[in-house]
């Protein structure tokens, strides 16, 4: 009888674990879509707060492209950039970068430039600068990024790409100069990479599949 007892609730425990697999492996298949778009929107979301629909009507993120730089971008490694189109045309590139002189460490952001070589935006997507100083870099926490919108290399001058403590015209936080200082650099060198390399950026195309793709999505 113990005998019985044992294999039959091997059994059962045996039927519970599989069936058990199989609604966490249905429920898994069931939502893996709605995940992934939701991970989509999140990323377009992040692009379009630098480039906003008003300026482009292709999707950025199918006119995505590969891009390695570790010195004036300072990426550790290979990433993405995105190219906003109208009708075809570009009209502004959004480009990673890395700050690798933060007070902490690495400050990984995105920033968008017109084709004229102006500033659209900046965001910083991950840092580990100190809360309450540092962190001011987070456009969540402080709108201090947007004081580069429209900058560019003659606007204000090379020398003048500093914090005010350093000579220049961007403004650095009370007691937190290191931090807006590596932002800052950082943002002038993603500048002069997309004055030398302009045109093969801007030249790239997405595939004839993924602009049919992007174009039924923009008209839908």
């Amino acid at each position: 009888m113990l005998g019985e007892s044992i294999g039959r609730n091997a059994i059962l425990l045996g039927l519970f674990a599989v069936i058990s697999t199989a609604i966490i492996a249905g429920t898994f298949l069931g939502t893996r879509g709605t995940i992934g778009e939701n991970i989509r929107q999140a990323e377009e979301k992040a692009l379009l707060e630098i480039v906003p629909k008003s300026m482009h009507n292709n999707s950025m993120l199918d006119d995505a492209y590969p891009i390695a730089d570790s010195d004036l971008l300072g990426l550790r490694e290979e990433k993405q950039y995105y190219i906003a189109r109208q009708d075809d045309s570009p009209v502004a590139i959004i480009m990673p970068a890395t700050a690798r002189d933060g007070y902490t460490g690495d400050i990984d952001m995105i920033i968008g430039i017109n084709i004229d070589g102006t500033v659209t935006g900046v965001r910083v997507l991950s840092h580990r600068e100190t809360p309450g100083l540092g962190d001011a870099i987070d456009r969540k926490k402080s709108d201090w990024v947007d004081d580069f919108g429209t900058k560019s290399l003659l606007n204000p001058t090379i020398d003048q790409w500093k914090v005010k403590k350093d000579g220049g015209v961007f403004d650095q936080f009370t007691g937190a100069t290191i931090t807006p200082r590596a932002v800052t650099r950082s943002v002038l060198k993603a500048l002069q990479y997309f004055e030398q390399h302009r045109d093969a950026l801007l030249a790239a195309k997405p595939s004839t599949s993924e602009a049919q793709d992007s174009k039924e999505l923009s008209n839908g």
